[in-house]
């Protein structure tokens, strides 16, 4: 059972009354109700509706998607104001405010922030994180993230893990905690994704993750980032969809292949190693329980009480909110959530409440007037920091750094961008930014077509894909350019495995074949592995972001404006050997 005077809660006679007081006063529905943190997929603010939701789930917390400022603050104050217990209101910020709201501040990804010297700028994340969550109402922040980034092929992974290194990660995360703590004390932090991704290229979103690592292994890195953050006091860990097989097998020798499960639903990787080897006494709550990870491997109805019986204390979004709960209350009923169990999962998170002062009005519920912060220029200064300290020059075989646009300024932009998955697509803002940087820079920009935007602009039609088969001749090309940019803003999430680099069609012009025609460079604007992809480039560069303050340190650095300051892993050549070239 947990002990609430003990860390992470630290609570006092006063607040432990509370925490008993308001178990003692609910009913079985709003004890189970806890257990849930439940999404409100849609935007805006019906104070009936949101009424009528919390008297039939109870819920212990809320994610939101969607919605500016002013509403989110809104939603989530009237939660608050409606709801019979404080509620968790929980935020996703990887990379700093822009996890939480369109006007929110992009400052870094992990990656990022693995690449520059020392731990600033994860605490600048976090710090403005921080800042802007709590200004809407948040006091959870599913962040930091403690995995580690083993294999080159994970792209689930690859921007949001600090570094290929368990000290690497235990620094950055430490620092991000830092500054989610000094913008707000009464603020948690969630380490994830328990007991780590990393090692594999599945994602959980889409499969059961597996890490391989032998006991040896995982005691060495992933237990050595997560029991040093627990022994520093941390509040709250995300168990993922991660089966750790040879973990379970060390734990359980009888225990079958078929009986291995992902950690949210394996107890004995939650309560007996990560409760008690490890001596966690926070909260552990899933991470999404939509993700193939736990939905494939298991029937709802004996996932949604399996997990806390393994010894999660709280449940990650619903499938439906009425069934989920029905499903909770029928394994509480039938003995797979015990007695004890509840109570010690209620008294986890009533403590966390507890520890956060959500008894405080004041606290739950911030002043309008916090809003300004953000997106301030404080923050976006942070930002600039980040860009100029961590974009990476991976390679540059050929000594091409730095471009001089006196000598070479007739540029050839080829902008390599996701495939548009709407038929709302109206262009690619971010392409735009790129030729006025390069403008800034000095360059006279051609721009090579693009198979999306001449779909758009000129209707859908066979002549787009004959146009984007003419290369013209490698004569009249070498006369008109001095110098090639290729840009590539390759993402995905949650939609395949591996994400690569994709042409916007097939034999399209945009493909390499200038590379060695006229000196080119590589940017990336995400992904940190596009070597595999593109290894006859011959310069390369790493930027870890598609906003201007990313791309225009970038374009500086590549023509001798300032120097680059990022250092590049060894996951950047994806372990072969044409990629260093």
């Amino acid at each position: 059972m947990v002990d609430l005077r003990a860390k992470p809660f630290y609570l006092n006679d006063e607040e432990i009354a509370w925490v008993e007081n308001t178990i003692a006063g609910m009913t079985l529905e709003e004890k189970l109700g806890q257990l849930f943190v439940l999404l409100k997929a849609v935007p805006g603010v019906n104070e009936e509706r949101i009424e009528a939701e919390l008297a039939a789930s109870h819920q212990g917390g809320l994610r939101w998607q969607g919605g500016d400022k002013e509403t989110v603050w809104l939603q989530n104050t009237t939660y608050q104001k409606h709801s019979k217990v404080p509620l968790f209101i929980a935020a996703n910020c990887d990379d700093g405010g822009s996890g939480c709201l369109p006007e929110g501040t992009f400052v870094a990804t992990a990656a990022q922030c693995g690449a520059g010297q020392g731990t600033d700028n994860a605490y600048h994340v976090g710090l403005v994180a921080g800042r802007e969550a709590s200004a809407i109402g948040c006091n959870w922040m599913f962040n930091p993230v403690g995995d580690i980034y083993m294999n080159w092929r994970n792209t689930i992974v690859n921007t949001r893990a600090y570094g290929e290194h368990a000290d690497d990660v235990i620094a950055h995360a430490r620092a991000y905690i830092k500054g989610i703590k000094d913008a707000n004390p009464n603020m948690a932090c969630c380490l994830k994704h328990f007991p780590g991704d990393g090692v594999e290229e599945l994602d959980q979103h889409l499969a059961l993750g597996v890490n391989s690592l032998s006991v040896q292994e995982w005691n060495e890195s992933f237990r050595k980032v997560y029991q040093t953050l627990i022994d520093e006091g941390l509040e709250t860990i995300m168990v993922g969809h991660i089966a750790l097989p040879e973990m379970s097998r060390h734990l359980r020798p009888d225990i079958t292949d078929a009986e291995i499960k992902p950690a949210s639903l394996a107890p004995e990787l939650v309560t007996d190693l990560l409760r008690g080897e490890m001596g966690f006494n926070g909260l552990v709550i899933t991470d999404a329980s939509h993700m193939v990870g736990m939905a494939a491997t298991a029937k709802r109805s004996d996932a949604v009480p399996g997990a806390i019986a393994a010894g999660c204390d709280m449940f990650l979004f619903a499938n439906d909110v009425a069934e989920d709960i029905g499903y909770m209350k029928a394994g509480y009923e039938k003995g797979i959530i015990t007695e004890e169990r509840l109570s010690d999962a209620l008294h986890r998170i009533l403590g966390m409440k507890a520890h956060l002062h959500l008894y405080d009005e004041s606290v739950r519920c911030p002043d309008r007037a916090n809003l300004a912060m953000v997106g301030c220029e404080e923050h976006e200064r942070y930002a600039v920091q980040a860009a100029d300290t961590c974009v990476t020059l991976v390679k540059d075989t050929r000594q091409l750094i730095p471009v001089d646009p006196a000598q070479k300024k007739r540029a050839y932009l080829v902008y390599v961008q996701s495939t548009p998955t709407s038929k709302g697509y109206k262009g690619d803002p971010v392409k735009g930014v790129i030729i006025e940087e390069l403008q800034r820079a000095g360059f006279e920009v051609d721009v090579c077509p693009n198979y999306h935007d001449l779909e758009v602009e000129n209707g859908v039609s066979p002549m787009n894909f004959i146009k984007m088969l003419g290369h013209g001749t490698r004569g009249e090309f070498i006369d008109n350019h001095d110098v090639v940019f290729l840009f590539i803003n390759i993402k995905g999430y949650a939609q395949e495995n591996w994400v690569r680099v994709r042409w916007s069609c097939n034999h399209s012009c945009e493909l390499p074949w200038y590379n060695e025609e006229v000196p080119t460079v590589g940017v990336s604007l995400n992904f940190t592995n596009h070597l595999i992809d593109v290894p006859q480039l011959h310069t390369f560069v790493n930027a870890y972001g598609s906003t201007r303050a990313h791309i225009r340190a970038a374009i500086e650095k590549i023509c001798g404006q300032s120097e680059f300051m990022g250092k590049a892993g060894e996951t950047v050549f994806c372990g072969r050997w044409d990629t260093r070239r």
